[in-house]
C-alpha cells in the first residue's frame, strides 16, 4: 500500500516569521510518522515562511515565471534549508527519509503540463526509503521558471505511483464551513466555493481553495486534516474532510 502525505507549511513553520521553524509542529508530525506502520510512504512538505516569501519577492508564482537565475537559486536554496530541517526531524524518529529536490526532477512543458521523474521515487520506495519532496521552483518552457506547489506535486506523484491513500495535513482540522465546523465530504468545488478564502499570510500557491481544486482531480479520495488527525490517517482512519472528485467511484 502506497501512501502520499503532504505536511503543510503552516504546520512546520511560523508563517509570520521569516524562515522560522515551528519546532513543536515539526516534532509532533515527525513523531507521528515515526510511530506509524506504513508500507510505502512518500512525503511532500510545503514552503511556509521559507520559499513563499522569496517567491513573492521576485514576483514568481504558479503562473508568473522568472528568467533570472539568481531568483531561482534564492527560492530553491530557501526550500533546501527547510527540507534539511524536516529530514533531520524525521531521522531523529527513525524514519529512513531521503530528499528529492523537484527543481532537478521536474519541469513544465509549454502547455503547462507537469512532468516529474516518479520512477526514481518508486525505486526509493522499493528499497525501503521514504522520499521527501517539497514545493519548489521548476523550469517551465517559455516562462523561465515558475512555482510548483506541494499540493500539485502530491497529485502528480499519487497518480504516477497509483497511490492507495492521499492526505494533506494542514493547520486546520479539515475544510471549514461558515461556522468553522469541519465539512465531512466535498465532491465538487462549487458547493464550497463560498467558504474558501485566501490564505492570511503570503502564499503563492492558492491556499485552501487551491488544495481542494487540486485534490478533486485525483482518481482516488483524499483527506484534509490537522496534526491531531495525522495518527488516525496513517493508521487508515478517516479524520477531517474527505475530498472525492467527480471521477471517483
Amino acid at each position: 500500500m502506497t501512501t502520499v502525505l503532504k505536511l503543510g507549511g503552516s504546520l512546520l513553520t511560523r508563517k509570520d516569521e521569516h524562515e522560522s521553524i515551528d519546532e513543536a509542529g515539526l516534532s509532533t508530525a515527525a513523531a507521528a510518522i515515526g510511530a506509524a506502520s506504513v508500507d510505502e510512504l512518500v512525503l511532500v512538505h510545503g514552503a511556509g515562511s521559507f520559499g513563499h516569501v522569496h517567491a513573492d519577492a521576485h514576483g514568481v508564482s504558479v503562473e508568473a515565471g522568472t528568467s533570472e537565475a539568481a531568483a531561482v537559486r534564492e527560492i530553491h536554496a530557501s526550500m533546501g534549508r527547510l527540507n534539511r530541517r524536516v529530514l533531520a526531524a524525521l531521522a531523529e524518529e527513525g524514519v529512513e527519509a531521503i530528499p528529492v529536490r523537484p527543481l532537478s526532477a521536474s519541469y513544465r512543458d509549454a502547455e503547462g503540463a507537469l512532468w516529474h521523474a516518479t520512477d526514481q521515487v518508486a525505486a526509493m520506495l522499493a528499497e525501503g526509503f521514504v522520499p521527501v519532496l517539497h514545493g519548489d521552483v521548476i523550469t517551465t518552457r517559455e516562462k523561465g521558471a515558475t512555482i510548483l506547489s506541494g499540493d500539485e506535486l502530491v497529485v502528480t506523484v499519487a497518480r504516477s505511483l497509483h497511490a492507495d491513500a492521499v492526505g494533506l495535513c494542514a493547520g486546520v482540522p479539515g475544510v471549514l464551513d461558515e461556522d468553522d465546523s469541519v465539512i465531512p465530504e466535498i465532491d465538487g468545488y462549487d458547493e464550497v466555493a463560498g467558504v474558501l478564502g485566501g490564505a492570511a499570510e503570503t502564499d503563492v500557491t492558492g491556499g485552501m481553495a487551491g488544495k481542494v481544486r487540486t485534490l478533486l482531480d485525483l482518481p482516488i479520495p483524499a483527506r484534509i486534516f490537522d496534526l491531531e488527525g495525522l495518527p488516525a490517517f496513517l493508521s487508515g482512519g478517516d479524520p477531517g474532510t474527505l475530498v472525492r472528485g467527480p471521477d471517483v467511484e
